[in-house]
């Protein structure tokens, strides 16, 4: 039963061993896959003459499933080198009812000894490793699909295996995952968002192994591993519900590419393929066919930090308003109603009776109404034939395909969208003359879920579930738009204080106005930042319910001068004093591009990189960015330059600082000339 850390030492030499053993059979299995495919595609190559149709595609599928069989012996490889760096990480002896007790080793991914079909490591995934996470010794269960097993966990114990050597153990009689996490919590950053499953705490647990919501709202405070654990629960889900759904039914909705590539570790750490990522941007123009121009959210950003004027501003505050798409819905209704004119039609002799058109358009309510009309007018055609006893001559043919859509107002979306606000009584509100011109963002999402409304659109019917980042940058008609384009489960995810738009800021109550069915889960605990960096992001942005994770660092540092330049010269320090730090990165945050590409031009220099909109990798070193691009990131260190009155003084620069500042995770500086910002005075 392995009592001791010796014996621990010995069995993790025994389980290598095994893996090893396992590693040989795998190369031999894909040798003689490799050895058997290439004499296939030779005996086809040489028997290919006299060979029919039926013999070559049985021959095809015979290479496809050896091809598949090989792929997949090489994934299991894979998995089985990983184990062999780190087999497992946890340990429970749990005594189920009337049995005897049942050590369970508990691993990224399971290992079962061929030999013998027994189970020497769990995957975190499997049910009985539910308890490893929810349970402290004593009574404790776990849900099978054939019902509940309870039982007493008799032994916890938390392992930390690296590179195949056991560097330490703890026992039960102490809280593991405190203590496993305040270790690792208390590392440098990597350039790659980690996994977390050896330190999965129960309330996040419950999120990741949540099966049930169709809708899956998740409002977490800054550094609380809201993206962490909604990766973890797509990987659980994949695992779960691996007979029905693939990594490539699942579409992430990411912020930025910069995001995206931080994320991209998580999923194949975990055993999964790479998931489809997508930005909301991305999104609208394949929904636009490509066909329009149009402002980024990064640019509508950017014009309220530098010049917003008040116009721009309530265009923003009103397009993200509940109540405007509640009058997107009044329009549409209102279209339905009013704008399809019926007038005579007559082909040749016969006229086609008015309440006939109207009510034929009537009864194909549930067809977008821009694709009813050529439903009408086969209709119509039938009518005539039948009235006429003859077939129809094209030419009459076409004469009802044309006239059906002239009893409608409009046929273009545009027209439509353009006449809702005319319909309003304030079309000041749109600034878009004509096609081709670049739409403002506030009416990027507008317009398309008058499109869908109008015309349909099915081309994301595949997707079985998405998952959506930074919830709180989204508006009440894109997710109106992402409801009528995903029918399949959701998670959502953010924190309503690091919006960067505050003036389209959406909360977890916001979403489930447009989501009823939704279940929302808030997370109050923060892990990223020690106490004292938590404790003084809370005088930009308060939020009494946080609870920040008990572990300590310096307190942060106001640095005044009397220049900009005194200021740059500073940092330079800061930077070097960094790099022999043993620190793994450092962010300097500005509040614009044009700071931030400033702050570049002066710190320039090896293994400085800038981030703009256009940037696709985060790497470790000294990055320079923005707040908006800095969302979902975490450095060592954070330096936030110019923060000055002069500086951040809107509410839209409130939460740019409070987003800057809770990027840190051990180290943070704000420097400033002039007068300090009113935000951290008070």
């Amino acid at each position: 039963m392995n009592a001791t850390l010796q014996e621990e030492k010995e069995y993790l030499e025994e389980i290598k061993e095994k893996l090893t053993l396992a590693i040989r059979r795998i190369d031999g299995s894909v040798k003689q896959y490799s050895d058997e495919l290439r004499e296939k595609k030779e005996y086809i190559h040489e028997h290919q003459s006299g060979m029919d149709e039926a013999d070559m595609v049985a021959a095809d599928q015979s290479i496809n499933r050896m091809a598949f069989t090989g792929e997949a012996a090489v994934g299991r490889k894979r998995k089985l080198l990983k184990l062999g760096q780190s087999p497992y990480f946890g340990r429970l002896d749990f005594v189920p009812q009337g049995q005897p007790v049942l050590p369970v080793y508990i691993g990224m991914y399971s290992f079962i000894e061929e030999r013998t079909r027994q189970s020497l490591i769990y995957d975190w995934r499997a049910p009985i490793s539910s308890m490893f996470y929810d349970f402290e010794p004593g009574p404790a269960a776990f849900t099978t699909p054939s019902g509940e097993m309870r039982g007493t966990i008799e032994r916890k114990r938390q392992y930390k295996i690296r590179d195949g050597r056991l560097e330490f153990m703890l026992e039960n009689d102490v809280n593991i995952h405190d203590d496993v996490l305040q270790r690792e919590l208390a590392k440098s950053s990597d350039d790659k968002l980690k996994t977390i499953v050896a330190t999965i705490q129960r309330d996040q647990n419950a999120v990741i192994r949540n099966d049930t919501a169709s809708v899956m709202v998740i409002q977490g405070v800054a550094g609380s591993g809201k993206t962490s654990i909604a990766l973890h629960r797509i990987a659980f889900l994949l695992y779960r519900y691996r007979e029905s759904i693939a990594a490539k039914d699942v579409l992430i909705i990411s912020p930025n590419k910069v995001f995206a590539d931080y994320i991209s570790n998580v999923l194949p750490e975990l055993g999964e393929e790479h998931i489809p990522e997508l930005g909301m941007e991305e999104l609208a123009a394949d929904l636009l066919d490509h066909q329009q121009p149009f402002q980024t959210f990064f640019e509508q950003v950017a014009a309220l930090l530098e010049n917003p004027s008040p116009a721009f501003v309530e265009r923003i505050r009103f397009k993200s308003s509940f109540e405007f798409l509640g009058q997107l819905n009044q329009y549409l209704l209102h279209v339905e109603n009013h704008y399809f004119t019926v007038r005579e039609l007559r082909v040749g002799s016969t006229v086609v009776p008015l309440p006939f058109l109207l009510a034929k358009f009537r009864t194909l309510h549930r067809v977008p109404l821009l694709k009813r009309f050529a439903l009408v007018a086969e209709e119509v055609r039938a009518y005539v034939r039948d009235a006429t006893r003859r077939k129809l001559t094209n030419q009459e043919k076409a004469t009802i395909g044309e006239a059906i859509p002239r009893m409608f107002r409009f046929h273009h979306v545009p027209d439509l969208y353009r006449d809702f606000y005319r319909w309003l009584g304030k079309p000041e509100l749109l600034k878009w003359d004509h096609q081709g011109q670049r739409l403002e963002y506030a009416d990027v999402f507008p317009l398309i879920y008058l499109r869908l409304r109008l015309e349909g659109l099915t081309a994301y019917d595949h997707v079985k579930h998405l998952l959506v980042d930074e919830m709180q940058d989204y508006t009440p008609v894109q997710y109106a738009v992402l409801a009528r384009l995903f029918a399949c489960r959701k998670t959502i995810l953010g924190d309503v204080s690091q919006t960067v738009n505050p003036y389209s800021a959406s909360s977890a109550e916001t979403i489930e106005r447009v989501f009823p069915q939704a279940e929302v889960v808030k997370l109050y605990r923060s892990y990223r930042s020690t106490v004292e960096i938590t404790a003084f992001a809370q005088r930009i942005t308060p939020n009494p319910n946080i609870l920040p994770l008990e572990r300590h660092g310096p307190a942060p540092v106001l640095a005044r001068f009397g220049s900009q330049a005194e200021e740059l010269q500073a940092i330079q320090g800061l930077v070097s004093t960094f790099r022999s730090s043993g620190n793994h990165s450092l962010g300097i945050i500005c509040k614009t591009q044009r700071q931030a590409t400033a702050a570049y031009q002066a710190l320039e220099g090896p293994g400085v990189q800038l981030l703009t909109e256009e940037s696709t990798t985060f790497q470790e070193g000294v990055i320079i960015t923005t707040a908006h691009l800095a969302k979902g990131l975490e450095f060592d260190e954070v330096i936030v330059p110019f923060a000055s009155a002069r500086t951040y003084h809107t509410e839209v620069d409130k939460s740019m600082l409070y987003v800057a500042c809770t990027r840190a995770m051990h180290q943070l500086t704000l420097t400033y000339s002039t007068e300090l910002t009113s935000f951290l005075t008070a």
